[in-house]
């Protein structure tokens, strides 16, 4: 960060405060006689559909959709209803933002990428942005500590990572909705590519004049954290007016009229319609929030506060996101196929109906919700390595095992390394206590009277049964397992 020649110089970059580097000035970009120059870079996703560029496709109003699946939470005003469905207006511009905090983006951030592909469902072009100079400050919403500090090369990996998966899972949307509907255009931003050169004078007079420090305060973000003991930094209490300047940009430059994000965005998404109005004096800004996506304990679904379920294959296999949505309890999963899939209601109620009537098969439901997911996020592809794990997996199964299947769920169930010759020609008894499957040789034996103790999904049905050679697969791994549930992999380290 560049140091202060002098504690009163204002002229610095914003971004320099904030420990970004310099490309256009906040001048240029309100001067309504003067166009800012496409400093920016647009991404257009590569996708087969072609945007209707005249006129919303006729389809149900999209808010009506998102309020009958419970996808909406508040809207700034019920104008958005009738500017959504008017066949005589232009589509609308909706965006929704993404700070890169991570390489990856998890299930919190779902939502937002399902409400936009209902706005493309309907023709509306949709834009996702991603905060490449947000993320260097850290949106305090929702969070219970300032958010660390992440050094240059994280952020441009993490910017890569999230710009991957934003255009691979919405470049999907086509394949989700049929393929027989026009489905609107997404382009891919950063809003690092207009703050760049920000002057701080230049922030302070033309959008900090506008502030009123006693609305910032009022946010039930910054309430809530000035009450704790950690406090909220200065930086932080910025980050709702940077949010709003990155609306205001886009209204002015791109005809973005909607900002859409979770419920914990709805100070950060009011601020910036506040500055549309009070600094380019136009009206038609609208903000809509979504639910978040809540754990069973009522907690929010995000990258720093544990438990999160990645997005990329790269950080969770398509096995271990498609188990997470086929373990949702009864009383959850046809909420979650209202909010995260795009099944009509009509197929969700007779799926509901299904659970309570006569013959129904456990976890049916939850199998479908976890497919139409996993589709979503992972495609067609991903989800056929899903499915065919799972099935594979299954005590007694005749599908054939490879290394890869079984390693694939090394990270969900207990593993152990062995010695290629600690595992050859020793009897399953002795394996199963030394892998620590289970803890003593009497219990592998009446299991194994039982009918429970599996190797490779094989029943074991004989305490002198030995491992041979062709058990260890591709001469890498075993698989056992004592019932259903509880496996243990074995992996072989000398061969």
């Amino acid at each position: 960060m560049a140091a202060f020649k002098h504690p009163l110089n204002l002229t610095l970059t914003l971004t320099q405060i904030l420990n970004l580097t310099p490309s256009c000035t906040l001048s240029k970009i309100l001067n309504p006689k003067s166009p800012p120059k496409p400093y920016f870079l647009k991404t257009q996703c590569a996708l087969k559909s072609i945007h209707s560029a005249s006129k919303a496709q006729n389809c149900k109003n999209v808010i009506q959709v998102l309020e009958d699946r419970g996808l909406v939470d508040s809207i700034t005003s019920q104008d958005l209803k009738s500017a959504s469905s008017n066949p005589n207006s232009s589509p609308l511009k909706v965006y929704c933002g993404f700070d890169p905090t991570a390489e990856s983006l998890h299930l919190g951030n779902l939502l937002g990428l399902i409400v936009l592909s209902w706005f493309r469902r309907c023709g509306h072009k949709t834009v996702a942005l991603i905060g490449g100079a947000t993320g260097r400050v850290g949106d305090p919403s929702g969070k219970s500590l300032e958010r660390p500090e992440l050094d240059e090369k994280t952020l441009e990996k993490n910017i890569l990572g999230i710009r991957e998966s934003i255009s691979t899972v919405l470049g999907r949307s086509e394949e989700i909705f049929g393929g027989k509907e026009k489905i609107g255009d997404v382009i891919i931003m950063n809003n690092y590519d207009w703050w760049k050169e920000m002057k701080v004078l230049e922030f302070l007079r033309e959008v900090g004049r506008y502030a009123r420090v006693g609305t910032m305060l009022a946010k039930e973000s910054v309430k809530a954290r000035l009450s704790s003991e950690e406090g909220m930094s200065f930086t932080e209490l910025t980050y709702q007016l940077l949010q709003g300047y990155d609306f205001l940009y886009l209204f002015k430059n791109e005809e973005v009229s909607v900002q859409i994000g979770g419920s914990d965005q709805w100070g950060n998404i009011t601020a910036g319609t506040e500055l549309i109005r009070k600094i380019l004096r136009a009206e038609g800004a609208y903000g809509l929030t979504f639910p978040l996506l809540l754990k069973s304990d009522g907690t929010k679904f995000g990258k720093s506060e544990g438990g999160a379920i990645w997005l990329s294959s790269s950080m969770l296999s398509p096995y271990q996101f498609y188990q997470y949505f086929f373990s949702v309890p009864d009383a959850d999963v046809i909420n979650f196929l209202k909010i995260l899939t795009f099944l009509s209601l009509e197929e969700i109620a007779e799926l509901e109906k299904g659970m309570s009537g006569p013959g129904y098969e456990p976890n049916s439901v939850q199998r479908r919700l976890a497919e139409e997911v996993t589709r979503f996020v992972h495609g067609k592809d991903g989800l056929l390595e899903a499915v065919k794990a799972t099935e594979a997996l299954k005590p007694g199964s005749e599908a054939k095992l490879d290394s890869k299947i079984i390693e694939e769920i090394g990270a969900d169930v207990p593993s152990c390394c062995l010695d290629y010759h600690e595992v050859l020609n020793r009897s399953l008894v002795d394996l199963s206590v030394a892998s620590g499957l289970l803890e003593s040789k009497s219990a592998a034996r009446r299991l194994m009277k039982q009918g429970g103790l599996y190797l490779n999904n094989k029943r074991v049905n004989g305490e002198d049964i030995l491992v041979e050679e062709e058990d260890i697969v591709d001469g890498k791994v075993l698989l056992l397992s004592a019932g259903k549930k509880n496996k243990m992999v074995i992996k072989i380290i000398d061969n």
